[in-house]
This record gives C-alpha cells, sequence and structure tokens, in this order.
C-alpha cells in the first residue's frame, strides 16, 4: 500500500509508542490511529509530542469493544491494523491470569470480528471488492517455551509450548489470528519477538528497574542465580522489523525479529550498574539530583543487587533465529546491545519526571 491508515491497539505502551513515533517519522502522509485502554502499563504523555500532528489521532477505548473497533475501521478508512495490544508481565500473569485470558484472546478475537465485518463481509454484501487490507499482530519469542542451553534458537518452525498463562494467552492469540487467515481469508501476518528495551519502558520490566532502583538507591532483585538467558531487542529495531513486514511480508506467514543478543539477566543488571556509575562519576550534578543514592554515587551500584527467589516457571532461556527475516525482508537490527543500552540508560537519566510518576 502507498498510503496506509493505520490502526495501533495498544499505541500508548512501550513498544506501541515507540512504534507510533516510529512510522509518523518514516511515513508522515500516512494516518495513525491509536486505540489504547490506558491500563498501568498505557500512558497518553508517551504520544504527547503527536498531538499536533494533524495525521495522528488518540482514541481511549478497549479492543474488546468490538462496535468501537468497527466504527473506527470505518470512520477513518482503515487499511492496517498493528495489533500491539496486551497484558505482558509474566509475573502478573502468574498472580492474576484473567487479564490475560480477557485482553490476548478475547481482545484479539474482538478485533479479528470486526476487521472480518468491515473489510470482507460488509463490501461482499454491497457487492464491492475486499478492502485492500492487513492484519499484523504482535507477538513473542516466550510461545515457544524454554530453551537449554545448547539448543538452537526458535524459528518460525518451532513447536508452541507456552509455559506461563502470559505466553498461553498470546499462543492461543496466534492461533486464532492464524485462523482468519486460513478460513475466511483475512490478510494477517504475525511477529515474534524477543525481549525489547528502549525509552518508555514501564519500571517494573527488568531494565529500566534496575536504572530506576539504582536513582532511588534500592535493591536490585535478581530472580534465582541470575543465569536466565534472553536475546535483547532494541525497540526501533523492533519497529523497523514491523515495517519490513508490513511492506514486505507474505501474507500468512510468521516472521522472528531478534535482536541477536543473548544476555544472562544478572549480566544484564551489571552492565546497567557499571553505566549508571560512569553516569554519576562524569557527572556530579546529575549526582546530586538523587543525593539518596549513596551506592551508585560512590560508584558501587552492584552493592545493590539483591539475589530473591526464582519466578515460578521461570524459562531458563529464549533466543530467537530472524534468519527467515533477514533472508525474506533484508532485516538486520542496526543496534548492538552495548549501543542500545546505552542509549536507554540515557533516556531514563534525562527523563526523571516520566517515570517517576510511574514509580
Amino acid at each position: 500500500m502507498k498510503n496506509r491508515n493505520l490502526l495501533v491497539t495498544g499505541g500508548a505502551g512501550f513498544i506501541g509508542a515507540n512504534f507510533v513515533h516510529y512510522w509518523l517519522a518514516n511515513h508522515p502522509e500516512d494516518k495513525v490511529i491509536v486505540l489504547d485502554a490506558l491500563t498501568y502499563a498505557g500512558n497518553q504523555e508517551n504520544l504527547t509530542s503527536l498531538e499536533s500532528n494533524a495525521n495522528y489521532l488518540f482514541v481511549h477505548g478497549d479492543i474488546c469493544n468490538t462496535a468501537l473497533v468497527e466504527k473506527l475501521l470505518a470512520e477513518q478508512s482503515i487499511n492496517t491494523i498493528v495489533h500491539f495490544a496486551a497484558e505482558s508481565h509474566v509475573d502478573r500473569s502468574i498472580t492474576g491470569p484473567d487479564a490475560f485470558i480477557e485482553t490476548n484472546i478475547i481482545g484479539t478475537y474482538s478485533l479479528l470480528k470486526a476487521a472480518k465485518k468491515i473489510w470482507l463481509d460488509q463490501p461482499h454484501k454491497e457487492g464491492r471488492s475486499p478492502v485492500e487490507h492487513r492484519f499484523h499482530h504482535v507477538s513473542t519469542d516466550e510461545v515457544y517455551g524454554s530453551l537449554g542451553a545448547k539448543e538452537p534458537a526458535f524459528t518460525e518452525e518451532t513447536a508452541y509450548a507456552p509455559n506461563s498463562p502470559y505466553s498461553a494467552s498470546k499462543a492461543a492469540s496466534d492461533h486464532l489470528v492464524r485462523a482468519y487467515h486460513h478460513t475466511y481469508g483475512l490478510n494477517v501476518t504475525t511477529s515474534n519477538c524477543s525481549n525489547n528495551y528502549g525509552p518508555y519502558h514501564f519500571p517494573e520490566k527488568l531494565i529500566p528497574l534496575i536504572i530506576t532502583n539504582i536513582l532511588k538507591d534500592k535493591p536490585l532483585p535478581v530472580y534465582g542465580d541470575g543465569l536466565q538467558i534472553r536475546d535483547w531487542l532494541y525497540v526501533e529495531d523492533h519497529a523497523r522489523g514491523i515495517e519490513l513486514v508490513l511492506s514486505k511480508g507474505r501474507v500468512g506467514e510468521n516472521y522472528n525479529i531478534g535482536g541477536h543478543n543473548e544476555w544472562a539477566n544478572i549480566d544484564i543488571v551489571k552492565v546497567v550498574c557499571k553505566l549508571m556509575d560512569e553516569a554519576f562519576a562524569n557527572n556530579p550534578k546529575l549526582a546530586s539530583q538523587f543525593a539518596t543514592a549513596s551506592s551508585a554515587m560512590q560508584g558501587k551500584s552492584e552493592y545493590l543487587i539483591t539475589y530473591v527467589e526464582d519466578r515460578a516457571g521461570h524459562d531458563r532461556r529464549y533466543a530467537i533465529d530472524a534468519t527467515k527475516t533477514n533472508h525474506e525482508l533484508g532485516y538486520t537490527p542496526h543496534e548492538s546491545f552495548e549501543t542500545g543500552i546505552r542509549k536507554t540508560v540515557n533516556w531514563y537519566l534525562n527523563n526523571q519526571t516520566w517515570w517517576e510518576k510511574l514509580c
């Protein structure tokens, strides 16, 4: 499509907001409508700088409200849905799985029903051609389960084996998207990404939690032995990958988007500690803003590391093989972990007013 009218669900969340900023910066002729329920992890302030953009519109609403979605698809002439909206924190899924079933499964089903009705069913009833369209579903590597230390990375052919209520709900939504393509002919694509990091990341997640806890001189909790391994993807590289899937991806296909950055959790924590210590050492004025961060200001952030009881059902390792996405779409991440994590730390140091409201 030369011109897209996008409905971005969950566009006020971490990954969604970064995608919206990226898309409007690189496709200024396109129109972006954000639909977000503004639950605890959704923050409209993530999009404040876009409010003067005539091609941006924010709608406060729930993806489970099928009538609202249908109205937006019709009235805004939406031809592309990019579906980020999801409950995503594994710990919360263990203690309260109901919200994950409602949003991740029922919500995705609601979007699919609306898209089918507006893009396929109504034109057929009215004797028109189906609307040219794309439904892109953003999923996770966690649907594949856990890897051993020497097992090859997940490919698009890896069997699903989710181990938490969160990953099980995402796996179910993936299957619904696939079913709507094969059963009804809806033009869909799905991407499964590795762990994202970068600006606007809600402080409950590992990297922003470590940064903000250092600034508050609080313990840095590490589950178990801290040797769980994750593949880390800078959030703008994720947006770039989705852009390629939308422009070049084959309908009905899944594409893995990874960062080629496998790190143990404890090593991530130590890298962030080192960068924070450097920031305080190089900028005494910055250090003075956080007078309580005594350990950090003494160059001893690692002293705050505290090992805690491991998470129930904690997957040992995730790793994404993005060979298919690279070969078919020309995707490669621009950021190494070293460059991306430095950008991320600097963003949190320069945006204290953003994260303090959330802690």
